[in-house]
């Protein structure tokens, strides 16, 4: 298909407080503008891709797919826009597609649903409903809006290049989006479904990411004989306990491990020393407080892994039970905790069925 895109990437983003334009933006490892591109290229859609930008030198450094071509970008995004038709009247485009590069979530789903739906209309435009209710002033009075019928477009837009071009080249007013020119005309666009995730980058906060840290656990006991055995929280049936200050539940000093490091906090023996009053006390009263600490630091779990590192009892017998327990005594939903059981051949300690050892990994996230 004769099919051209446009990334339009010119606007100086005054309101992303950065030095930086925000399309140079590092963005999920990636410059901003870098998404869009990607995404063009791997879509095999088009035959040229386009971009409209006031930073060519910056661009130029990097080593493009023979099909991209740079131009200098207006000082409106109309302006972009319309020298960007502009250029491409040349290769006499059947269709183009006009994108902004502050949209890099959009999906080669949706382009390939825009294409598709071209192939029978002469403009078609990714919408979305609004989710919040909208108020609209005149003058001095305020005047609700059905938030029903409030359609937010967004990019890409796609439209018969020859369509396209001859409302473009005459308009005079600066316009925000491409389909603003076709309704202007009372043209007919086709409104398809767009993407909840494909929002556009105006300030910094819109891409801010969870600050996100790692903690390792690791905890080993050996078994004595005439003790009750606790892991993860739970008694499981078997032939000795964990020997230890307190009840030996390695899963869940382990855990309570992990969590610390996460938060660069020392480690259990910080907190629960071998004195007198934390004799025999249960694990659960000793994780509850750096749960509670957890939360009161504005932080939250994403996901905890578990190594029981044992010959017997077999974890797969307890695996359910013990998810359990560990998803109620810490808050996390049972998807996010995964349990592994791992014997070591009979070698050592734990081969013979002396001691039980744990390891644990936790990935948590502050999200203010």
């Amino acid at each position: 298909m004769n099919n051209y895109f446009v990334i339009l990437a010119a606007g100086k983003s005054k309101r992303f407080s950065k030095k930086i334009p925000k399309q140079f933006f590092k963005y999920k490892n990636k410059e901003i503008i870098d998404h869009s591109i990607e995404k063009s290229l791997n879509s095999n859609l088009f035959k040229k891709i386009l971009i409209v930008t006031n930073s060519i030198k910056q661009l130029k450094k990097k080593k493009y797919h023979k099909s991209i071509s740079i131009i200098k970008g207006g000082k409106e995004r109309s302006d972009s826009s319309l020298k960007a038709l502009k250029y491409l009247k040349r290769f006499k485009p059947k269709n183009v597609f006009i994108h902004d590069a502050a949209r890099p979530n959009f999906s080669i789903k949706l382009l390939k649903n825009i294409a598709k739906n071209l192939k029978n209309n002469e403009a078609v435009v990714p919408i979305i409903n609004s989710k919040d209710t909208i108020k609209y002033k005149i003058q001095n009075q305020i005047f609700n809006l059905n938030r029903n019928n409030l359609l937010l477009t967004q990019t890409p837009q796609a439209f018969r290049f020859k369509k396209l071009y001859e409302v473009a080249k005459d308009q005079k007013d600066k316009v925000t989006d491409e389909a603003t020119l076709f309704i202007n005309k009372d043209f007919k666009i086709k409104f398809i479904p767009g993407e909840k995730g494909n929002n556009k980058i105006t300030f910094i906060d819109d891409i801010k990411t969870p600050k996100t840290f790692y903690g390792i656990g690791f905890d080993i006991h050996k078994l004595v004989k005439n003790k009750k055995l606790y892991l993860g929280g739970i008694k499981i049936p078997f032939h000795s306990g964990l020997e230890g200050h307190s009840d030996g539940d390695v899963i869940l000093h382990a855990i309570i491990d992990s969590i610390l490091g996460a938060m660069r906090k020392k480690d259990i023996g910080t907190y629960f020393p071998n004195t007198k009053k934390f004799k025999n006390i249960r694990s659960p009263k000793m994780l509850k407080p750096i749960i509670i600490d957890l939360n009161k630091s504005n932080l939250v779990i994403n996901n905890l892994d578990i190594n029981l590192i044992c010959q017997k009892p077999r974890v797969s017998k307890y695996r359910k039970k013990i998810i359990n327990s560990v998803s109620k005594l810490t808050g996390l939903n049972e998807n996010q905790i995964n349990l592994k059981g791992k014997t070591v051949e009979k070698l050592g300690l734990i081969g013979k069925e002396k001691a039980i050892a744990c390891e644990t990994i936790i990935s948590i996230s502050n999200y203010e």
